[in-house]
């Protein structure tokens, strides 16, 4: 199973950008499809963006398209999420997950690793 470990969450303001990384342990990266999801406090986990095994296909919620961007470098075991235009309603904890069977699911169950999650704060 791959270990997943979020980074880059932080504080920033209405407008700016933010990178997360996630980074993978195991050896078997490439073989995964790779989600991100995202929770806010009193709210349940929502999926925010996924993408395929070669990086070759993107799924996005509706309400990140055109400001968040999901990409992998498979070489490195890492998947981004870069978040432009953050909004006050972006602020939550946002988690990688790993699918092993399926791809671009927004259902939480999908996924079978899940990482720790990074703290995103957007201020207004």
């Amino acid at each position: 199973q791959e270990q997943l470990v979020e980074s880059g969450g932080g504080l920033v303001q209405a407008g700016g950008s933010l990178r997360l990384s996630c980074a993978a342990s195991g050896r078997t990266f490439s073989s995964y499809c790779m989600g991100w999801f995202r929770q806010a406090p009193g709210k349940e986990r929502e999926f925010v963006a996924a993408i395929s095994r070669s990086g070759g296909s993107t799924y996005y919620a509706d309400f990140v398209k055109g400001r968040f961007t999901i990409s992998r470098d498979n070489a490195k075991n890492t998947v981004y999420l870069q978040m432009n235009s953050l909004k006050p309603e972006d602020t939550a904890v946002y988690y990688c997950a790993a699918d092993l069977l399926s791809c671009g699911s927004y259902r939480i169950y999908a996924y079978d690793n899940w990482g720790q999650g990074t703290q995103v704060t957007v201020s207004s």
